[in-house]
């Protein structure tokens, strides 16, 4: 909830998330990588207690220290530390009523002495969910005219079970040194079930044929990871050093079954077959990082770091095909791909504060160097590619007070920044989603670059108005293909994709029990690149506004409303239909210890997504895709425990860009 209300942030329904209009977005949590995407991100996010947050840092040019991925910049989501000493916690328990039934749950603790802080945290979610998806497609002969239809609906529902871990333990060896280990874990068991109805219709409309399939998927997808970080401070001064070590393992198996019925037009059964497939996939990630800040003459900061990572990717993916009962190896669908990374990096960077000026460079050095390998098998041969790449990124920041008493600010910033495909994304499997759909891995994905600048000017830290710039080469994106009527997602590079944005973001207080924040951007995209069917040209300008109004209502109650709206909005090869929300919550103050909130979500059920696909081969594509996006939720927070004097803790930051890049 905090992120959409977020200015400039939006959240899918998938749990996908864009800064200002751009995709690309790397999330930290306490200044570590989140382990998930999309939907599981957004479950895991969902367990998280709002009395956890202390506060959301949105980088959209993120200083050098940090990975130069992710080119719409970082998020970086801090909670409260809770390394009070003595023992201290709390739960938090949510009931979530939609047309399915979820339950985010969350615990945590912490126990600190003289010497050492414990600390571990626990969350739950059992969670529910369904997509209801129609898609149309017209299929046209060479002068236009309709060839054939195809209409097909997708009910997808999802039952499953997500556990998270964090514990660790500081070890304060003195006033000035500190050691300290984390331990993460996450284990999701779920099965997907999709009954999928396909009508295929001649050129006048009369039903040629029906294929019905259940496609079922069993995913058991487990992470653990290890942090060993350690932090010196010198002197008081902020000359400090700390180094992080962490190993991290994704281990996923999804078992696939796939059951396909054709019939003819009066449902006499036409042919049935069978689709068999184990996929086990295994990441590793090693990271070594060490960060040295030291305090200069003149107000001066000098930082610098060093980071080392590798990563290595073993995916297989066993195909069995049955067909009169005769079944036999897939090997058109079958696949083993081995993949391996090494990301070597540098930076450097300058701070400087004198009068109403605050200035700071930096440059980043980051070398990659890759190696895939396709297996081969019976019809396929064995295939591979190596890559080596070094580039550099520069980091430029000022800020300028008009008046001695800050009321008036101007700021500018500029970065540069690297997208790297997702490991999986680079593997060269064909993988169905249905008889008629299927998904490509492409091996030649290569890295995309983005400029990105912003001007602003902020007034008494309530109103701040931002022109923005970005230019990317390279951009990954889906992009669609269909050949012989059937449909390939594939991940492929667009040539260059620009956004022009203004933005404006205003905090008001009318009343002393009332807040208001209100945010809207206006932002056009252009994409040019060379494409399936020939050169792809798309531009078009969105907007977008979102706000957000708390009122406190006496006696411990407070209300909240909030909502958002986008108009249609052109991208690459898609243009989405315009989507609108609005929420509405109150909550009540039991105790200085408890709180009892009550929250409903999309109170119109208006959060239905749209859109065309344009640039097919002499096809014609829409979609509308619902989910269970409106629901009520009751949510229970308590602590309990005695807090005393506090100490800081180091928050590991060592594998970043690489944890997220691991879809699940």
């Amino acid at each position: 909830e905090a992120l959409e209300k977020s200015p400039g942030v939006q959240v899918d329904q998938n749990g996908n998330i864009s800064l200002k209009g751009k995709q690309g977005v790397v999330i930290f949590i306490d200044d570590r990588p989140s382990y998930l995407s999309g939907e599981d991100l957004a479950n895991y996010l969902r367990s998280l207690p709002a009395s956890s947050l202390d506060q959301l840092e949105i980088m959209t040019n993120p200083p050098a220290r940090y990975d130069a991925a992710g080119n719409a910049g970082v998020i970086n989501i801090k909670t409260k530390k809770g390394t009070a000493k003595g023992f201290n916690g709390g739960f938090n328990l949510s009931l979530n009523q939609g047309q399915l039934f979820r339950s985010p749950n969350s615990f945590n603790f912490n126990m600190r002495n003289s010497k050492v802080n414990y600390f571990v945290n626990l969350s739950n979610n059992y969670n529910n969910s369904f997509t209801d998806l129609d898609i149309n497609r017209i299929y046209k002969n060479t002068d236009n005219s309709p060839k054939s239809y195809f209409n097909q609906n997708s009910y997808f529902d999802r039952t499953g079970n997500i556990y998270n871990v964090k514990a660790g333990a500081d070890y304060y060896q003195s006033a000035s040194t500190t050691w300290g280990i984390v331990l993460t874990g996450m284990n999701r068991s779920s099965t997907q079930t999709n009954n999928n109805t396909s009508n295929l219709f001649n050129s006048q409309m009369e039903l040629d044929s029906i294929i019905t399939a259940k496609n079922v998927d069993k995913i058991r997808f487990n992470n653990g990871g290890v942090n060993l970080n350690y932090r010196h401070q010198f002197d008081t001064t902020g000359h400090n050093i700390t180094a992080d070590a962490d190993y991290l393992t994704f281990r996923n198996r999804t078992d696939q079954q796939y059951d396909n019925f054709s019939f003819y037009p009066d449902n006499t059964l036409k042919s049935n077959d069978i689709l068999n497939g184990r996929l086990p996939a295994n990441i590793d990630i090693y990271s070594l990082k060490t960060d040295y800040s030291l305090p200069l003459k003149s107000a001066v900061k000098l930082s610098a770091g060093l980071k080392a990572s590798y990563t290595k990717t073993d995916n297989t993916a066993d195909y069995n095909y049955t067909l009169n009962q005769v079944t036999k190896p897939d090997y058109d669908k079958s696949n083993h791909f081995l993949y391996s990374e090494t990301i070597s990096a540098a930076y450097l960077n300058l701070n400087r504060e004198f009068k109403r000026w605050s200035v700071q460079a930096g440059l980043r050095l980051e070398n990659t160097q890759s190696d895939g390998h396709q297996l081969g098998n019976q019809i396929k041969p064995d295939s591979a590619f190596s890559r080596n790449y070094t580039s550099l990124f520069p980091t430029f920041y000022v800020l300028y007070k008009l008046d001695s008493a800050s009321n008036h600010q101007l700021n500018f910033n500029y970065g540069r920044r690297i997208d790297r495909p997702y490991y999986q994304d680079l593997n060269p499997f064909l993988s169905p989603l249905d008889k008629f759909t299927y998904y490509v891995g492409n091996p030649f994905l290569r890295p995309a670059y983005v400029h990105s600048m912003e001007l602003g000017y902020t007034l008494m830290n309530n109103y701040t108005a931002t022109v923005s710039y970005s230019n990317s080469n390279d951009e990954v994106n889906e992009t669609i293909e269909i050949r012989d009527g059937t449909y390939y997602s594939r991940p492929s590079n667009l040539g260059k994709v620009i956004l022009r944005s203004i933005s404006f973001n205003a905090t008001i207080d009318p009343f002393k029990w009332l807040n208001v924040n209100l945010y809207t951007e206006l932002t056009n995209i252009t994409t040019k690149s060379d494409f399936y069917t020939g050169q792809l040209y798309t531009s078009g300008t969105v907007t977008f506004t979102s706000a957000n109004a708390r009122f406190t209502l006496g006696k411990g109650w407070d209300g909240e409303l909030s909502g958002n709206y986008r108009n249609k909005m052109y991208s690459a090869q898609f243009v989405l239909g315009s989507i609108w929300t609005a929420n509405a919550a109150v909550q009540k103050k039991l105790n200085a210890k408890s709180t009892l909130k009550l929250s409903v979500n999309d109170l119109f059920y208006s959060r239905i997504n749209t859109g065309v696909i344009n640039n097919l081969a002499q096809t014609d594509a829409d979609w509308v895709n619902k989910s269970d996006t409106r629901n009520v939720v009751l949510s229970f927070s308590y602590s309990f425990g005695k807090a005393y004097a506090s100490r800081s803790k180091h928050e590991a930051n060592g594998p970043e860009t690489e944890r997220n890049r691991v879809k699940n």
